[in-house]
C-alpha cells in the first residue's frame, strides 16, 4: 500500500534561503528532485494534526540539518491567469546562487519579494492541503486528494502525463478550481467513505476483554463509520462495570448496537434555474423497545450514514433517560440550506418527505429540528407529510408550536442545559450568579443558553460560528442577544457585532476555549473540543463543562478533562430538555390549552431534576462517587442502558 503525505509548510520556516516551487512554465531546481521533498519532511520534526480525513504533516525546523530551517518556499506573483496569457512571471534565486544570478536578483524591488512571500502563504499553503505526493510506477507524482489523479490525466490526457512536475501542479491547480473537483469534494464530504487507516480509532487501553470484544465486533462490521464507532466506544467504557456484572448484558449490547431500521434514499430536487440536483437522505430508527421513535433531522453537507447512526444511538439513550419512555432515531441529508431560496428549500423538503412519510407517524417515528432544520424547514416537511398521509395528525415536534401554543418549545433545550448546570452547582453549595461563562455556537440552543444565564445573574461572554468566535468582555445582555439574532437572521458575520460594541472582539479561525471562564457550554457540533482545546479549558480555569451538542469532545479531550477533575454534564442528560418539551407539546392535555411560560418552565425544571437524580443514582449504585468527574457521564449511560435492557429482555429476541 502506498503512503500518502499531505504537506502544510508553516510560516516560521521563512528566513533567508529560498527554494523555488514548481509553477507553470518554470522548471524545478535540480538540487531538489521529486523525492527530496518527501525526504526533507521525513528527516525533520513532524507535528501530526488532523484536517478532516487527511493527516497534515506540519514541518518544524530540525536539529540535524540547520540549512533546512533557513529555507523559504515561495511562488511567483501572477498578474493574469495562465489561460489568458499562457505564461507566468519568473522569480530569481535570492541567496546561495551564482554571482550573475544574485546581480539579477538585486534589480528586483524589495517590496515585490514581500508580496511574493505573502502570496505563497495565502495561496500555496492552501494548495498543499489538497495535494499530496505519491509514487506511481517508480515516479513521484503530485496527486489531487479528492479525485486521486495526477497531472492532466483526469482531463486532457487519458494516457497519463509524461511532462514535468510543474506541469502536473499547474494542471492540478486548474482542476482544484474546476466544477468537477468541487462536485467531487462535495460528494467526499457527504460520504466520507475512506480507508480506516486514514483516521485511526482511539481505543482506551484499560478496556476490559469483554467490553473490548464488543467494540472489536463493531469495528469489524462498520470500519468506515468513525463517528458511530466513537459513540459506541464512549458508551462501552461507561458500561464496563455493568457488562462485567452479567454476561446477559453483553448480548443486549450487541443487539442494541445494530439499528432496527436504516433507510437511505435519493432526494432529487429542482433549483430556481430549473437545474436538477440530487442529494442523499437518511433515517436510522435505532430502538423502539421503549416506545415510538423521536429524533432530529439534520441538513448539512457533512451528513452521512455514520453521523445518522451516531445521532440515533445517542438519541435512543437520551430518550430512555428522560421521564418519557421513547425510542430513538435520527436522520437528515447532505443538503445545505444555506444560500438557498425559500422555494428551493421547499422543493427539497417536499422531495425528502415524499420518501420519508412511509416510515413516520405518531406511533412510529416523529422527527424534530436539528442543525440546518428550523421552523421553516419543519413547516415544509409537515405540509408534505400531511398531504401524503391524508390527515392532520400534528405529529412533528417543531411546527406544532404554532398550533398548540407550547410557549417554551424552542427554548427548552437551551434552558434545560442551564437548569442542569444549576443543579450541579447546588450540590456544591454554589450558584450561577456572577460566574463567567463561555458558550460555543450561535444557533437557537446557544442563544437560549445566553438568555437563561443572564436570568440567573451569570456573565456569558462568547459565541462562535464556523469561522471564529466573538468575545464581549462586558458580557451579553438581552439587547445584545437580540442584535446577535438579527445578525444571524441576515446571514451576516459575527464580526459585525464588534463594529457596534467596542469592548468586543472577533477572532478568526479560533475557538473560545482559551477565554477565562468558570463554566463552559459546548453548543456547536460533535468533536468541537479536541485535546488542545481541552488543555486550554483547563488552563482558563473552567470547572464545569456542559455538553449542549451531541459528543462535543474527542476521546483525547475527554482524558484531559478527567485528569484535570473537570466535571462534565453529558449531553445525554443535560440535553434532555428538548425531549421533555416535545412530549409535553404532544400531550393531549397540552394540545387543548395554552401553557404559560411559568408553567412550562416549572415542568421543565422538574423533569431536568428527575434526569439529574436518575443519573447520579445509577453512578452511585455502580461505585462512582458524586465528586468523581466520570460520575454523571457514566451514570447517564448506565441508567439509560439498564432501562432499555429491561424492555428488550421483557419483549424477547425481536
Amino acid at each position: 500500500m502506498s503512503i500518502r503525505h499531505s504537506f502544510h509548510f508553516s510560516s516560521p520556516l521563512f528566513s533567508s534561503k529560498i527554494l523555488k516551487l514548481p509553477t507553470s512554465g518554470v522548471g524545478m531546481n535540480s538540487a531538489m528532485d521529486d523525492m527530496n521533498l518527501i525526504q526533507h519532511a521525513q528527516r525533520h520534526h513532524l507535528v501530526v494534526r488532523e484536517i478532516g480525513e487527511e493527516i497534515d504533516l506540519e514541518i518544524g525546523p530540525g536539529d540535524d540539518d540547520p540549512s533546512f530551517g533557513n529555507t523559504i518556499i515561495v511562488a511567483p506573483m501572477r498578474e493574469s491567469s495562465v489561460e489568458e496569457h499562457g505564461e507566468s512571471k519568473q522569480m530569481g534565486m535570492v541567496s546561495q546562487l551564482p554571482n550573475d544570478a544574485q546581480d539579477m536578483s538585486k534589480n528586483q524591488p524589495v517590496k515585490r519579494k514581500k508580496k511574493v512571500v505573502k502570496r505563497w502563504r495565502e495561496e500555496w499553503a492552501d494548495t498543499y492541503k489538497w495535494a499530496y505526493v505519491d509514487v506511481k510506477e517508480g515516479t513521484a507524482r503530485i496527486f489531487c486528494s479528492v479525485c486521486r489523479e495526477y497531472g492532466r490525466k483526469h482531463r486532457r490526457n487519458p494516457y497519463g502525463n509524461e511532462g514535468s512536475r510543474n506541469m502536473q501542479m499547474s494542471a492540478l491547480e486548474e482542476h482544484n478550481n474546476s466544477l468537477l473537483h468541487k462536485e467531487a469534494l462535495r460528494l467526499q464530504m457527504a460520504s466520507k467513505e475512506k480507508i480506516v487507516a486514514d483516521k485511526p480509532v482511539y481505543v482506551k487501553a484499560v478496556m476490559s476483554k469483554t467490553a473490548g470484544s464488543i467494540l472489536e465486533a463493531t469495528l469489524k462490521r462498520d470500519p468506515h463509520e468513525a463517528e458511530f464507532i466513537q459513540a459506541v466506544q464512549e458508551a462501552i467504557q461507561a458500561l464496563e462495570r455493568v457488562i462485567a456484572k452479567s454476561s446477559h448484558y453483553v448480548n443486549i449490547m450487541e443487539r442494541l448496537l445494530e439499528p432496527e431500521r436504516m433507510i437511505v434514499f435519493r432526494v432529487p430536487w429542482l433549483d430556481d434555474r430549473g437545474e436538477i440536483h440530487v442529494n442523499r437522505g437518511f433515517r436510522v430508527q435505532f430502538n423502539q423497545s421503549m416506545g415510538p421513535c423521536r429524533g432530529g433531522i439534520r441538513f448539512h453537507p457533512s451528513m452521512n450514514l455514520s453521523i445518522a447512526k451516531f445521532l440515533g444511538f445517542e438519541q435512543a439513550l437520551k430518550n430512555a433517560l428522560s421521564p418519557y419512555k421513547l425510542g430513538g432515531a435520527a436522520g437528515g441529508s447532505d443538503f445545505d440550506p444555506k444560500g438557498k431560496s425559500d422555494n428551493e428549500v421547499m422543493r427539497f423538503c417536499q422531495s425528502f418527505m415524499s420518501e420519508m412519510y412511509r416510515y413516520l407517524g405518531p406511533d412510529r417515528d416523529l422527527p424534530s429540528e436539528e442543525i440546518g432544520v428550523g421552523t421553516r424547514e419543519m413547516g415544509y416537511l409537515f405540509g408534505q407529510y400531511r398531504r401524503l398521509a391524508g390527515n392532520f395528525q400534528g405529529s412533528f415536534t417543531g411546527p406544532r408550536i404554532f398550533w398548540s401554543g407550547a410557549s417554551l418549545r424552542t427554548e427548552a433545550t437551551g434552558y434545560g442545559l442551564v437548569f442542569f448546570a444549576q443543579l450541579m452547582l447546588s450540590d456544591m453549595n454554589k450558584e450561577l450568579k456572577g460566574l463567567r461563562c463561555v458558550v460555543s455556537g450561535s444557533g437557537k440552543i446557544a442563544m437560549h443558553v445566553l438568555e437563561k444565564l443572564i436570568a440567573y445573574g451569570a456573565l456569558p461572554v462568547s459565541v462562535s460560528d464556523s469561522k471564529g468566535y466573538l468575545v464581549d468582555e462586558d458580557g451579553f445582555d438581552y439587547m445584545k442577544i437580540q442584535f446577535l439574532r438579527d445578525i444571524k437572521a441576515q446571514q451576516r458575520s459575527l464580526r459585525d457585532y464588534s463594529k457596534t460594541y467596542a469592548r468586543s472582539k472577533y477572532y478568526d479561525e479560533a475557538k473560545p476555549w482559551n477565554e477565562r471562564c468558570d463554566l463552559a457550554f459546548a453548543c456547536a457540533s460533535q468533536n468541537e473540543i479536541n485535546q488542545s482545546d481541552a488543555m486550554n479549558l483547563v488552563n482558563s480555569g473552567c470547572r464545569i463543562l456542559v455538553e449542549g451538542s451531541n459528543m462535543p469532545c474527542t476521546p483525547e479531550a475527554i482524558q484531559v478533562l478527567r485528569k484535570a477533575n473537570i466535571l462534565v454534564a453529558p449531553a445525554m442528560a443535560a440535553g434532555a430538555g428538548g425531549v421533555v418539551a416535545g412530549e409535553l407539546e404532544l400531550n393531549h392535555e397540552c394540545s387543548l390549552m395554552h401553557w404559560s411560560p411559568e408553567d412550562f418552565e416549572s415542568k421543565l425544571q422538574e423533569a431536568m431534576k428527575q434526569t439529574y437524580q436518575r443519573a447520579l443514582k445509577a453512578a452511585t449504585d455502580f461505585g462512582y462517587q458524586k465528586e468523581n468527574p466520570e460520575a454523571l457521564v457514566h451514570g447517564s449511560v448506565i441508567s439509560s442502558f439498564l432501562t432499555i435492557a429491561q424492555a428488550m429482555t421483557d419483549q424477547g429476541c425481536v
